[in-house]
């Protein structure tokens, strides 16, 4: 059954103020940095961050309770006690929102399941200045604690740059059963990402805000410092080297749009069919046959040009979303029109003209483009991530509904 906003926002309400009652003591004196006394709980984690959103952020509606329980980190709990434990990790500029749909759907396969919110993000794009990856590092490793104490088995996923960081923390910690990886941002397609450590004291926005380009929406930013980059190729040096000195041997969930505009797609796949070496382990590729690997069985290709749907390309963002979300979903209330689109096309498309849907800076003569920003395949792709993540301990996983 479809929830509707108002009940969202309402029960999101209702658990913060619980958690406030519950775990005040826990949160006196809950810094970020410092080596200031943590929450022990994610309750009172949640509630902190709630805290910070309520004084720090730039609201960009009216409907600033709405944008509070979309920015905060969240929790979905399962009918039954569950035993296994889902944390999940959202990528530079985003927000928990990017597990709204991935969430429910765990949490109705019986997971209990938590996404939390990095440092520098939910507020305002110019609180991302002085982040570190050790920020990051820190919050994913204090909330995996925090869901090892409550289930008895425990799994991680991210999208982009949280794809890295669970993947780092992974292979640290051996007793995670297996991970879901969402356009994981383990090499990006720039050849010069590594400049950025090198001119973030010089040039701190690569574009400077100019007042015209949009800085963030009620769910992410649009723009990010450069530190935010600097701490993105970080975690993707850190991702690198460890798949170069081993295997990750846990079924795995990999998804993957050809066309995304930021990664080095040919280098997940390789990475995917050399690295990532367990039997039920999945690659969904969304486009074309990814090269020498498609002879791997463990990859399950799906066009990504949908003429039907006006879809000429899958997005880097658009892999995490249900096609009935109601911000991001095909007949969504965000539609994302700055997309490398000439300035006539994108004011066409923010005056609501017809338009079709693809990655960043696509363009197509006689077609206005917006970003995708939800997958058609959702169903499909949730029971492919159902099937890998049951098989934990077993030696091969059935292929679905090929």
């Amino acid at each position: 059954m479809k929830t509707s906003r108002n009940s969202i926002v309402v029960a999101f309400w209702a658990a913060v103020g619980l958690a406030a009652l519950l775990t005040a003591a826990a949160c006196a004196g809950g810094g970020q940095k410092n080596g200031s006394a943590r929450p022990a709980s994610f309750d009172a984690y949640r509630q902190e961050m709630v805290q910070m959103l309520q004084q720090r952020r730039a609201f960009q509606s009216s409907d600033s309770m709405s944008e509070l329980a979309w920015n905060a980190p969240r929790e979905w709990r399962p009918e039954k006690t569950p035993q296994r434990g889902v944390l999940l990790v959202h990528g530079l500029g985003d927000s928990p929102w990017s597990f709204h749909d991935v969430g429910k759907q765990l949490a109705d396969d019986g997971f209990l399941v938590r996404a939390i919110l990095l440092p520098g993000h939910g507020t305002r794009p110019e609180d991302m200045l002085d982040v570190t990856l050790e920020d990051w590092r820190r919050v994913v490793a204090e909330q995996a604690a925090a869901l090892r104490h409550e289930v008895e088995q425990i799994y991680l996923g991210g999208f982009s740059t949280g794809a890295n960081l669970v993947l780092d923390y992974a292979y640290a910690h051996a007793d995670v059963a297996g991970l879901l990886l969402f356009s994981p941002a383990f090499k990006s397609n720039s050849a010069y990402d590594w400049l950025t450590p090198l001119i973030a004291w010089a040039r701190p926005w690569l574009l400077e805000p100019d007042n015209v380009r949009p800085m963030q929406n009620a769910v992410r930013y649009m723009t990010v410092p450069t530190n935010g980059f600097v701490q993105f190729y970080r975690s993707s040096v850190r991702a690198r080297d460890s798949l170069r000195k081993n295997a990750y041997d846990k079924p795995t969930l990999m998804v993957v749009a050809e066309h995304d505009s930021v990664l080095a797609t040919a280098y997940l796949s390789k990475m995917f069919s050399s690295r990532f070496t367990h039997p039920a382990s999945r690659l969904i590729w969304y486009g074309d046959s990814p090269g020498p690997e498609s002879g791997d069985p463990r990859i399950v290709v799906r066009k990504d040009k949908l003429p039907e749907l006006r879809i000429s390309q899958f997005s880097h963002m658009g892999l995490l979303f249900s096609p009935d979300n109601e911000l991001y979903g095909a007949e969504g209330r965000l539609r994302l029109c700055w997309n490398g689109q000439t300035e006539p096309a994108r004011l066409a498309c923010e005056q609501g003209a017809p338009v079709w849907f693809s990655e960043w800076g696509y363009r197509e003569a006689g077609k206005i483009h917006a970003r995708l920003t939800f997958n058609p395949y959702f169903k499909w792709q949730s029971r492919v991530m159902r099937e890998v993540l049951a098989a934990s301990s077993e030696v091969g996983v059935a292929v679905a509904a090929r």
